[in-house]
């Protein structure tokens, strides 16, 4: 049989980035002339953005009408829901989440930023760093996003100063410094008017940069996964298809990060089994090797008791660490629902495809989301509550640290009462005694 060519360039070319930033320091704008200058917005979307533009008594097109799509937020003037976007260009395609700037809406900046590969953090350059500015920062850093675009913007109303923006370059790295963020790109800009968004313009001549979407073609984020240890939580099981010339079970799932090829060592976790991988299988056919986020179906070499929740792993090799298996973890959880914990009551954990009871046993400290220092003796977490949390297992988990893997470091928190997703919570990595 011929195989496959390597699959994981199914999505390698696709880049998630969340846009944050204080409150009309162009966020939506932002977005809006990205989209429009990148000829990614339907004839009848034009025509309706002139014609609403035009009720509004303004000349030019608000391209934050793009993103803002709640009425609420028109009235506003703010954006207080993510709003997502998707566009692509012949190098890359794109999906943009548009989250609020006030620090009421924490909640939907950790939804926003949970998945991006990417951050832009947007800067009025008239106003310079200010608190929400590292507020946004922190969270992305929190959220494990690897790669940071500070868009100094409205660059127009300072006239395009470079002075002005090298203040804010040095201001802005003296708290990433502090924050521990590594890759950071700055990016001077007028997304009113188009300079160094898609095209250079003609007054920005002293930035040798690239402008933003050339940033946002050439970040390396596929290269960011694939290093990632192999992860694969087995989500169903096949039996054996005979007319089909298939004689072993079949497990499938999302490869969540690394690669994977047919013939690798492999470990079955909670169990500890090894065996090698058989055969690599999608839709169109067998594969070679596969890479995060396609959907394959692994067969084993050997039969191996395996169920839904368990999770494949390369076997533990050079310095390549398994994951932990726990039954108490350390968390950061950001409670997301307006009903407040109840420590009283046991809540759901969504882990990969394994959900299991769990008590939320202690509330070490939350996080002042302004001063960005730890604050002690909560008894309860509220809506947009960011905390440092003990969690009671009562079956393990098969993790990683957040800041190791995202994808096995970061669950969801459910209410079994009705279903409702309470919080988002990220792995610390220390592990408290049981």
């Amino acid at each position: 049989m011929k195989l496959l060519e390597h699959s994981a360039v199914i999505e390698q070319d696709l880049l998630r980035f969340a846009a944050a930033g204080s409150v009309d320091d162009g966020k939506s704008t932002l977005i809006g002339r990205l989209l429009y200058d990148s000829k990614s917005i339907f004839e009848d979307q034009l025509n309706a953005l002139e014609k609403t533009s035009k009720k509004r008594g303004q000349d030019d097109i608000d391209f934050s009408l793009l993103t803002d799509g709640l009425i609420a937020e028109r009235e506003q003037g703010i954006t207080i829901d993510v709003a997502y976007r998707y566009f692509s260009t012949p190098q890359r395609k794109f999906i943009i989440a548009d989250t609020p700037g006030h620090e009421q809406y924490t909640r939907n900046m950790v939804t926003g930023a949970s998945t991006a590969d990417l951050a832009i953090v947007l800067i009025d350059a008239r106003k310079g760093v200010l608190t929400q500015s590292k507020r946004h920062a922190y969270l992305a850093h929190l959220l494990g996003v690897r790669h940071l675009v500070v868009a100094v913007n409205k660059m127009d109303l300072v006239d395009f100063s470079q002075d002005i923006f090298e203040k804010i370059r040095a201001d802005f790295n003296a708290f990433a410094q502090g924050l521990g963020a590594r890759d950071i790109h700055f990016v001077p800009l007028s997304a009113l008017h188009g300079d160094m968004v898609v095209a250079r313009g003609e007054r920005l001549a002293w930035y040798r940069g690239p402008t933003l979407l050339e940033l946002l073609e050439t970040v390396d984020v596929a290269g960011d996964r694939e290093r990632d240890a192999f992860r694969f939580p087995v989500q169903l099981l096949a039996w054996p298809d005979f007319s089909q010339g298939r004689m072993r079970r079949g497990y499938l799932g999302r490869i969540e990060s690394g690669t994977v090829k047919a013939g690798d060592a492999i470990t079955v976790l909670p169990s500890g089994m090894t065996t090698k991988v058989a055969t690599i299988r999608t839709l169109d056919g067998e594969l070679a090797e596969a890479a995060t986020p396609l959907s394959v179906t692994l067969e084993l070499e050997d039969e191996i008791d395996i169920s839904r929740g368990d999770m494949i792993v390369h076997a533990p090799a050079g310095a390549s660490a398994p994951p932990r298996v726990e039954k108490r973890i350390e968390a950061t959880l950001c409670w997301l629902h307006a009903r407040p914990l109840d420590r009283r009551r046991p809540y759901l954990i969504k882990h990969t495809t394994r959900t299991v009871k769990a008590e939320i046993a202690t509330i070490h400290h939350t996080i002042d989301i302004n001063l960005l220092e730890p604050r002690a003796g909560a008894q309860t977490l509220n809506m947009n509550d960011i905390a440092s949390v003990g969690i009671r297992l009562h079956q393990p988990l098969i993790c990683d640290s957040y800041a190791d893997n995202r994808a096995t470091g970061a669950f969801i928190v459910i209410d079994p009462a009705d279903n409702v997703t309470v919080a988002a919570g990220m792995i610390q990595p220390a592990v408290a005694a049981a």
